[in-house]
């Protein structure tokens, strides 16, 4: 039974890790964050480990090629804090803080009336920065593929598919990605892809309400590495959740708005990894709750 539990954990450790880069390319695809600030918490949960994440996102959108086009510069960063017990492991304070710092480089290139082609760049520094800059801190994801959004219809919908090739994956080819998003009626639209599936539904005032079910976490360097019982070594450290939400949003006005996002784990591995990325120790495996606060300005 342990083993197939491990394999189902390193299977959904795979699939999110080579999908990340689809949360930057349908967000380029239909409306950019021009800024998102955005607070995360899941609370100590039976493992007593507590997780928190801050978000700031910028992206800056500029029309080329008589305003057919776009080119998308931007930059995302994430810190982490990870509470762990003191005594799980020495040293075990040097993944209290980790930092992801994305530099987006994207570029929509209009195919059709309908039809958008998109390629996106994301060099990133991942780690948990207790020394000078390393070579493993650094790597690079890539996500290309096309998007159809048909608006003015009696049912409108949104469909993206491509490839996306991240580098921190355990799997070293570009995997692809679908997502589907329809207004089936004029309260009500659902979503199926991955990472994300839900539903949404709507009021004329400016609130919607969403459910989703979605992967979430991150991959991240350890600098100074951390010598475990066994002498095992791990050089990084990795986390996925596959998350249940409820989630409500208010537009102050047509492009800023405000959301609150409330919700349980259904499924939490986060581990210490040696070099070869193999799990060598489990630093939480159980589920919790789940909550997300944020302010965007969109376009």
């Amino acid at each position: 039974m342990s083993s197939r539990i491990n394999a189902c954990n390193k299977l959904l450790a795979r699939l999110f890790f080579s999908i990340t880069m689809f949360f930057t390319f349908y967000t380029f695809g239909q409306t950019p964050d021009v800024f998102r600030i955005e607070y995360m918490l899941m609370p100590d949960n039976s493992a007593n480990v507590e997780t928190s994440r801050i978000k700031l996102v910028l992206n800056v959108p500029l029309a080329v090629r008589d305003k057919k086009d776009y080119v998308v510069l931007g930059a995302e960063y994430n810190r982490y804090n990870f509470e762990v017990p003191d005594n799980l492991f020495p040293n075990a304070d040097d993944i209290n803080k980790f930092h992801v710092v994305d530099v987006n480089l994207a570029y929509m290139y209009k195919l059709s009336e309908n039809w958008r082609l998109v390629g996106v760049v994301t060099p990133r520094w991942s780690s948990n920065f207790v020394e000078e800059l390393q070579q493993e801190d650094f790597n690079v994801n890539v996500t290309a593929g096309a998007y159809k959004n048909i608006k003015d219809v009696e049912k409108p919908y949104i469909l993206v598919m491509g490839l996306s090739y991240n580098g921190t994956s355990p799997i070293d080819v570009p995997l692809p990605f679908l997502y589907f998003e329809k207004r089936f009626h004029k309260n009500w639209s659902y979503v199926l892809g991955a990472p994300k599936s839900g539903m949404k539904y709507f009021t004329k005032k400016g609130h919607f309400f969403q459910t989703e079910l979605f992967l979430d976490g991150y991959y991240v360097n350890i600098q100074n590495n951390i010598l475990l019982p066994g002498n095992n070594l791990s050089t990084d450290v990795s986390s996925t959740a596959l998350l249940l939400t409820l989630g409500y949003q208010y537009k102050i006005t047509k492009d800023m708005s405000v959301y609150l996002i409330g919700g349980h784990s259904l499924f939490q591995n986060g581990v210490l990894r040696d070099q070869e990325r193999n799990d060598i120790f489990t630093l939480n495996d159980e589920a919790g709750l789940y909550f997300r606060t944020g302010f965007r300005i969109g376009i």
